[in-house]
């Protein structure tokens, strides 16, 4: 590096220094560097944390300015560097969060009271991808990556309108994480937006490493298994959803954004049920509901009708299912919740796993488990198909999350329905509806619009009308701009000769 190099200090540990010098300096990472213009005279430093800045900035377009050209201020910086990112300022406070942020500090002998800040972060991210969770085979095929940067730029192409307001908050004592707010100014509700503006500043934790964090900590109901808000993978459907009026949440490190308020329905639409035909995403979102009604309750009615209700059965069904449990010792709900117990240790052994052995090991696991606790009379053959069919439907939910839930709220439906039967499950389904109508997405109704209805509300809830038929924005957003597009020119058909 020529006769540039002057001293590469690093000294030993001074208990009289500033508070982020003295922690700094016990760090192998941190270096401060002196170097000596000899055109100008001057002597500065540089002091920076390597496994945060990128060296060949420095190397190739900091050092040699600072060098050869005619420097002798901090303020000429900004005229000889070409780097857009400088910053002067003689606020010691800023030092620690800039150098932990990847800038350079630069401080000259003559100017002992003030420094510069030179961006020079490092950024180690990964290519973005496939969504892996919400895939489609039409549409998009674009997925966050663990980059905010990156993330707000694939929004930023779709929505390119500066009403694109991006409101940055820093959140953690210790990992001082990044957590972006994103609204449409003059569309978004200004209540939902400082709510959820007020909730993160609040947060108190040492550290945030997803947005699966942020979910727990402002959500209405920290006791509920189901999300209260929506978490997303792609770009696309957030940049929708802000075009509807709602808040989305991106936070540095994670992969997923997260969407509020929101609505039980809408965790049973995909976002390719845009792309396809309005009857066929109708039908596959109508299909979804009767999985997940399936899913959840098809076991607990088996035990609740072979346990109370045998009159409720056909003769010829009966027949079969006598012949199926003549040899169990076990009673029906011993019997269901050893399956179900067993898909879930199938479904976890798979999911922790790598993806090749996982999968593997849970088609092998289910063949080979299943046909054995029948051939050793653990089990009914029916009871078996019956279980299957349930943990096949609940992969139909989109969303994972949910999915989960759908997986939990089996196992009271099958204790009630072992003690009570059929009144068992309908006094479970009354609790659990209960607990939905008291739930609330930042304050906006969760079961909107099956309660409180709102007709309006449903040409895109259980099923999706055409486009022009979405004239408006959702009711319980309450937009400021409650009209999306004129329903009368959206009607209009004109041919060109016209």
């Amino acid at each position: 590096m020529k006769n540039w190099f002057f001293q590469k200090s690093k000294p030993k540990v001074d208990m009289d220094k500033k508070d982020w010098e003295k922690y700094a300096i016990r760090s192998n990472d941190f270096q401060k560097i002196f170097y000596f213009n000899q055109k100008t005279n001057v002597r500065f430093s540089l002091s920076f944390m390597s496994t945060l800045t990128d060296e060949t900035i420095i190397q190739e377009s900091l050092l040699p300015y600072l060098l050869e050209k005619d420097f002798r201020e901090l303020e000429d910086i900004k005229l000889i560097v070409p780097i857009a990112d400088v910053q002067i300022s003689d606020d010691a406070s800023q030092i620690e969060q800039k150098i932990f942020n990847g800038y350079v500090l630069l401080n000259i002998d003559t100017e002992e009271k003030r420094f510069a800040f030179v961006a020079t972060q490092k950024e180690v991210v990964r290519s973005v991808t496939q969504p892996e969770v919400e895939f489609s085979v039409i549409g998009p095929k674009e997925a966050f990556v663990e980059s905010l940067g990156q993330n707000l730029n694939m929004i930023r192409k779709r929505l390119p309108v500066k009403e694109l307001i991006i409101e940055e908050v820093t959140v953690g004592k210790l990992s001082k994480t990044r957590v972006a707010i994103m609204h449409i100014e003059g569309v978004a509700n200004q209540d939902n937006l400082q709510t959820v503006i007020q909730r993160i500043k609040e947060i108190e934790i040492d550290a945030i490493t997803d947005s699966s964090y942020i979910v727990q900590m402002i959500s209405d109901n920290h006791n509920s298994p189901f999300p209260l808000l929506l978490d997303t993978e792609r770009p696309d459907r957030v940049a929708a959803i802000l075009a509807e009026g709602k808040i989305s949440v991106l936070v540095d490190g994670s992969p997923h954004a997260l969407i509020a308020p929101t609505t039980l329905v809408e965790f049973f639409g995909s976002f390719e049920d845009y792309f396809l035909n309005w009857m066929l995403s109708s039908f596959f979102r109508l299909i979804r509901l009767f999985a997940v009604a399936f899913s959840i309750l098809i076991t607990p009615i088996y035990v609740a009708t072979l346990s109370y209700h045998y009159e409720l059965i056909p003769k010829d069904l009966l027949a079969t299912l006598i012949t199926s449990r003549r040899e169990i010792p076990l009673p029906p709900i011993l019997e269901a919740l050893f399956l179900e117990l067993t898909i879930e240790l199938l479904r976890e052994a798979g999911a922790r796993l790598p993806t090749k052995v996982g999968q593997t090991i849970g088609i092998v696991g289910g063949i080979v488990i299943g046909t054995a606790s029948v051939e050793a009379g653990l089990t009914s053959n029916v009871l078996l198909i019956i279980v299957a069919l349930s943990a096949l439907a609940s992969f139909t939910t989109p969303v994972y999350k949910m999915g989960n839930t759908i997986r939990l709220l089996r196992f009271p439906f099958l204790v009630f329905a072992e003690l009570w039967g059929l009144l068992g499950i309908v006094y479970c389904f009354c609790l659990l509806m209960t607990h939905l109508l008291k739930l609330t997405s930042l304050g906006r109704p969760f079961l909107e619009p099956l309660y409180p209805p709102r007709l309006t509300d449903f040409k895109d809830a259980l099923i999706r009308l055409p486009f022009n038929f979405n004239s408006k924005r959702p009711e319980y957003l309450r937009t400021e701009q409650p009209v999306k597009f004129s329903k009368a020119k959206a009607n209009e058909k004109k041919d060109i000769d016209e």
